[in-house]
């Protein structure tokens, strides 16, 4: 299979995972924006909030590496220009959801 084939099917399987994570929290949110900070905490804590959230953010900045490095591969001419803001891409697409979910992962 060619590359842009499989970056195709995982950027549409991504965007549709994504839209019921996204209910999922913009559901959530919606109840505790309003909430003190221990309803906030215990919203986190739970593991089923950990579980869907970490989900959640995982998805999201996979979705948004495969959109972004669209954009990259259509407006960067350089190749070696273009490799490095992919690597960096990539590699804060790793590297930001896990911090994220080592911290929610601490509360």
């Amino acid at each position: 299979m060619i590359n842009a084939t499989k970056k195709w099917i995982f950027l549409k399987i991504s965007g549709a995972t994504l839209v019921p994570l996204m209910i999922w929290f913009i559901l959530n949110f919606i109840t505790i924006y309003d909430q003190g900070y221990f309803d906030l905490i215990n919203f986190f804590t739970s593991p089923s909030s950990k579980f869907f959230f970490s989900l959640f953010i995982i998805n999201a900045y996979f979705f948004s590496a495969l959109s972004i490095s669209e954009v990259f591969e259509d407006y960067i001419k350089k190749d070696q220009i273009k490799n490095v803001a992919n690597r960096l891409l990539y590699a804060s697409a790793v590297v930001i959801p896990l911090i994220t979910i080592i911290l929610i992962s601490r509360l």
